[in-house]
């Protein structure tokens, strides 16, 4: 990632990760901060004045991140998949808070939001253009002032029992395709090794091993 004066030839700041980056979009409402689709199905959140550390890593794709792109407000972006998955963010959050996906939809290149941060526009392989809503329980058309107190008194309810472990559960579960469930599994019993493994080191070796930031592991190298 390299960062240009446009009034120069060389970069500002610069650093390598230890993947290919594919994608990268700058934040509307903090210019500061932007954040970049990897390879390594991981995106990453960086403060233009810190490039030595990742501010934010957000984790969910199990494929290569093929587009950003950050809505209006600046507090969410969304990012398209080689996995076949459009996923939101919060922008200041490590997992994501919606997914979607369709039977037929392949690979996803592309991802745009609209300009009042309602739809999300998504391109794939199979040729076709999709439209998704950012808030999936949003209604479509004409909502009555009855129907809107409805909906305020409901997410009140969600907002006072939000801690409650079955609500919770509920909030949180997401429907999956089998073989991005399956994935995620793997990744996870992956993760947990790798920490034991870790763990051991530092225990019985305790001057060789040091733990490691993950935040400044995939960075390799910085120019300034």
């Amino acid at each position: 990632i390299a960062l240009y004066d446009i009034r120069a030839q060389t970069p500002i700041k610069k650093n390598q990760l230890k993947n290919k980056s594919g994608c990268i979009c700058w934040n509307p409402m903090e210019p500061i901060n932007f954040t970049v689709g990897n390879d390594d199905s991981n995106l990453y959140t960086f403060d233009m004045r810190k490039l030595d550390t990742v501010r934010k890593i957000h984790k969910d794709h199990i494929g290569a991140v093929m587009d950003i792109d950050y809505s209006p407000t600046g507090t969410e972006f969304v990012s398209g998949s080689y996995d076949k998955t459009v996923r939101i963010f919060r922008e200041n959050e490590g997992k994501s808070k919606e997914v979607y996906h369709g039977k037929r939809m392949q690979k996803v290149f592309c991802v745009c939001y609209t300009m009042d941060s309602k739809y999300i526009l998504s391109g794939s392989e199979d040729m076709n253009i999709r439209i998704w809503k950012s808030n999936a329980s949003d209604p479509v058309g004409m909502v009555t002032d009855r129907h809107k107190r409805r909906i305020n008194y409901r997410q009140k309810l969600k907002d006072k029992f939000q801690y409650n472990k079955e609500i919770k559960r509920i909030a949180r579960h997401r429907h999956l395709p089998k073989y991005i469930f399956n994935a995620k599994k793997r990744r996870q019993v992956q993760k947990e090794s790798q920490h034991r493994k870790q763990k051991n080191m530092e225990i019985h070796n305790p001057g060789q091993s040091k733990h490691v930031n993950e935040r400044k592991d995939g960075i390799l190298d910085l120019i300034e």
